[in-house]
């Protein structure tokens, strides 16, 4: 066996370009998978328009916290009260719902949202992880700030509810190459959130299916924005239906 040199540990100058080259490569990939321009322009003019739904009621029986990127604010649904925390909200109209979420915002995003949170909440909703997938944060970096965000809604919270996106590489905002590799990202984010749930005992709720089970993509005309990337209301209610069916409200019912 031939003798091989030690692994060096590549410098920062190396990180920076690498990372640059990925960034690049991603801007490439957009274009030559024909991601039409008015899908970018529609998905920033969805983010404008966003608004966190929160509920703030008299003499609340549960307090539930949501943080996390876009699909916590609700971007994509038609009004606040179809994003996936006005639909909580509507079915459980004495609860207290605080919203800090953010367009834009990675994991890394949503442990900054958590420090500036109070305590004393009955249970924290985490959804993020799209902008990890698409923006390419790294395994190494990717676990250290779900890790983070995990330990901080413990502190925040008695029940703490983990639900990523799906299948971010099936979203009609992505074609070929690129949706192949926002698959792959998107299997590897659902494992690493699975496996840091199980370890630090919080819930998953998973919304990863194959590609001819998923109803966003069997059904994308009906459940998928009109950016092709985020969900509409009926793609809020489908994710709905899914938090309940899982359990991810169990801790607040009876």
């Amino acid at each position: 066996m031939p003798h091989l040199p030690p692994l060096r540990r590549p410098s920062r100058s190396r990180h920076r370009r690498l990372a640059l080259v990925m960034t690049a490569a991603l801007g490439g990939a957009l274009l030559v998978s024909a991601c039409a321009p008015w899908r970018l322009s529609t998905s920033l003019d969805l983010a404008k328009q966003a608004q966190p739904y929160t509920a703030q009621p008299d003499q609340p029986t549960k307090r539930l916290l949501v943080v996390g990127d876009s699909t916590a604010m609700g971007t994509g649904a038609s009004s606040p009260a179809e994003s996936l925390a006005g639909l909580i909200g509507k079915d459980h109209p004495q609860w207290r719902i605080d919203n800090l979420a953010a367009n834009g915002a990675k994991f890394g995003d949503v442990a900054q949202q958590l420090k500036g949170a109070e305590a004393g909440y009955d249970m924290v909703l985490v959804l993020a992880g799209g902008n990890d997938v698409i923006r390419l944060t790294t395994q190494k970096a990717l676990r250290a700030h779900l890790e983070q965000t995990v330990a901080l809604a413990r502190e925040k919270g008695r029940a703490v509810v983990l639900m990523p996106c799906g299948n971010v590489g099936h979203a009609p905002f992505f074609a070929p190459p690129l949706s192949w590799a926002m698959s792959a990202r998107s299997k590897r984010l659902h494992a690493m959130v699975q496996d840091v749930a199980t370890a630090s005992q919080v819930r998953y709720v998973s919304l990863l299916r194959p590609r001819d089970e998923d109803p966003f993509v069997t059904r994308s005309q009906e459940l998928n924005a009109a950016d092709g990337l985020h969900p509409s209301s009926a793609g809020y209610a489908q994710w709905y239906q899914e938090l309940v069916a899982q359990g991810g409200l169990a801790a607040l019912t009876p």
